[in-house]
């Protein structure tokens, strides 16, 4: 790990050049970030030419996180995917989704694999996830399918069935955005290096920043994989996983707390360095990147990010 000093203003290829940013960059940041995934690990040349500024955003609008709890050996998980996807094809750039693969217990006998169902959709912090919100006294999340729309608490309750999930998308997607986020990636094949830069700002003057914490979840496109169905009909050797979670950049699931030494002209700056693992298609995953709140646990708002 090495720290650079940045200064002045910093802009990116192809980007808003400096006499056009609204919301530059402060005089003067610091960071620390593994620059030996930068071709050349020269930390000076990736601040002059790959670093972004961000303009100041007017979105006004949320977005919803919809966590789809599910396991390849689930006789009724396919028909929730399904539920998922469709509202995202219905909400464009406004609902996301994740297939978790996890149950109340962690790791089930949903997620288990053998000679026909090979493929370990698994990760430790999904795992831990499922544990959480399973461990919960009176929680509904006892068995796959069950899901979340932004953790939104609702009727006391955080998780709900997929039947529910279009209504509770429904009834929140004009609910004013309380936090905003920004991002950046690049990306480096020779390296399999991945930056990525983000900057939250808190607009709701009731929260509580010391209990906002950022999370980036490494999510893959879709795998084909066998997948059990509904009787009658037969296991689905062919089927499409999609938007699979694989784990979770930098930190735990709990992600990254807003802290005072993040802050910069009333924002939040958060950067992450991040060694793509070989058997990921950078042109097959994305980033999905949300704030918690670690009382609550309301995700705010979500955006998704490219890495190709």
């Amino acid at each position: 790990m090495k720290k650079i000093f940045l200064i002045g203003c910093l802009g990116i290829l192809g980007f808003s050049s400096c006499d056009k940013v609204e919301n530059p960059f402060p005089e003067v940041i610091a960071t620390e970030l593994d620059y030996t995934l930068y071709p050349g690990g020269d930390s000076v040349a990736y601040a002059a030419t790959e670093w972004p500024t961000f303009t100041q955003s007017t979105n006004t609008l949320r977005n919803l996180l919809i966590e789809d709890f599910t396991g390849h050996k689930c006789i009724y998980c396919a028909p929730a995917a399904d539920t998922a996807h469709l509202l995202i094809e219905e909400n464009s750039e406004r609902v996301y989704a994740t297939a978790i693969h996890a149950g109340p217990t962690g790791l089930g006998s949903f997620q288990s694999t053998d000679a026909t169902f090979t493929t370990d959709f698994t990760n430790a912090e999904g795992i831990d996830i499922g544990i959480h919100f399973g461990s919960m006294p009176g929680t509904v999340f006892t068995s796959n399918p069950k899901g979340n729309v932004s953790r939104i608490l609702t009727g006391g309750q955080h998780f709900s069935s997929p039947s529910e999930w279009r209504s509770l998308v429904s009834s929140n997607l004009s609910v004013g955005l309380k936090v905003n986020v920004q991002s950046q990636a690049n990306f480096y094949p020779s390296t399999s290096g991945l930056f990525l830069h983000t900057e939250v700002e808190v607009l709701d003057a009731g929260l509580n920043t010391d209990d906002l914490y950022l999370v980036v979840y490494l999510v893959e496109d879709s795998i084909v994989a066998p997948q059990k169905m509904p009787p009658p009909a037969p296991t689905n050797y062919d089927y499409v996983h999609r938007d699979v979670m694989r784990g979770c950049i930098s930190s735990n699931w709990r992600g990254r707390q807003l802290e005072d030494d993040d802050l910069l002209n009333g924002k939040y700056y958060l950067d992450y360095s991040y060694p793509l693992p070989g058997q990921y298609n950078p042109e097959n995953m994305h980033l999905l990147i949300y704030v918690r709140d670690n009382v609550t646990e309301e995700i705010y708002h979500v955006i998704k990010q490219d890495i190709q």
